[in-house]
């Protein structure tokens, strides 16, 4: 049975010039207690040493309910700031828009104070992807997209995308930009397969954006299936690892990665060997049977 097509060597971020590896890290747990700048570079190697250009943060990681906004950004710019050509070997993506308590704010002064923010924190003059990371319902589009427009212009920011945007909300705040999406960054898993049939990858197809998954592994539940679903899921997923010898979570990474959206998973660990190890993804065949397995076990009915 012929095989579903690899994935490429590098992406590009939407229609922008920005070419990116088809894996992501991601640093929600960079700022864990007691890491230091120290410990946040080896990380940062051990990603860019394994071919995963694409690093992904956010103003909120960190955040430990009280103190600490921002730890994670600040944390990974002390890095920078120590390795200064570091910079120059990532595509360095970042998140705004949520405010606790309130809890999300994107009124065009506090989104131009994120963004500055950001900035600082990370000791660098201009981001490569800026996203806001959660819609703020209070906000309307046409205003969100001027300061957007405004921060690409002023060279702050090289292209821009959204996170857990509805298909709507992703619709109107693209009808007002100038400079247009190039990503969205929604939960998907092979636990979490809604946006394979509610439309949401075929919006990101149509319009051009790069879909960059959160939570591949489902929350860690791929680890440790506890349900009979998630347990059919993991089966399914190591029949496929098993016979290519990698482990189940590098098969959940390209089973992701098939998908004709180009589909790139943001991997969380924090441990250097399971960071590199996530690059084995790229090596990963999938015939359409196998790949429907894990679907059909998803969903936990067969397909009409």
């Amino acid at each position: 049975m012929s095989e579903l097509p690899p994935p490429p060597a590098t992406r590009r971020l939407g229609a922008s010039d920005i070419a990116v590896s088809p894996i992501a890290w991601g640093m929600w747990r960079l700022a864990e207690k007691g890491r230091t700048a120290g410990d946040a570079a080896k990380l940062v190697h051990a990603a860019l040493d394994a071919g995963i250009t694409l690093l992904d943060t956010a103003d909120i990681y960190g955040f430990d309910g009280s103190g600490g906004f921002g730890d994670a950004e600040a944390l990974l710019g002390e890095v920078l700031a120590a390795e200064p050509s570091l910079r120059g070997r990532m595509v360095l993506a970042t998140k705004g828009g949520i405010l606790p308590p309130l809890p999300y704010d994107q009124s065009p002064d506090y989104l131009r104070k994120a963004i500055e923010d950001s900035l600082r924190r990370l000791q660098v003059d201009s981001v490569d992807l800026w996203q806001i990371h959660r819609p703020d319902i209070l906000a309307h589009p046409e205003e969100v997209a001027r300061v957007l427009d405004d921060a690409v212009a002023s060279g702050k920011v090289r292209a821009l995308g959204v996170s857990n945007f509805t298909q709507a909300q992703i619709a109107a705040l693209q009808h007002f930009l100038g400079q247009k999406l190039v990503s969205t960054q929604p939960e998907i898993s092979p636990l979490r397969i809604t946006c394979f049939e509610n439309g949401e990858l075929d919006q990101a197809m149509m319009m051009g954006l790069t879909p960059m998954a959160w939570s591949p592994l489902g929350g860690g539940r791929l680890a440790a299936p506890e349900t009979a679903r998630d347990k059919a899921v993991a089966a399914a997923l190591d029949a496929v690892a098993g016979a290519q010898e990698v482990s189940r979570s590098v098969a959940a990474y390209s089973w992701l990665m098939a998908h004709p959206a180009g589909i790139i998973p943001i991997i969380g660990s924090q441990t250097p060997a399971r960071i590199a190890e996530a690059a084995d993804a790229r090596k990963v065949r999938w015939t359409r049977k196998d790949w429907y397995a894990v679907l059909v076990a998803a969903r936990g009915e067969r397909l009409p």
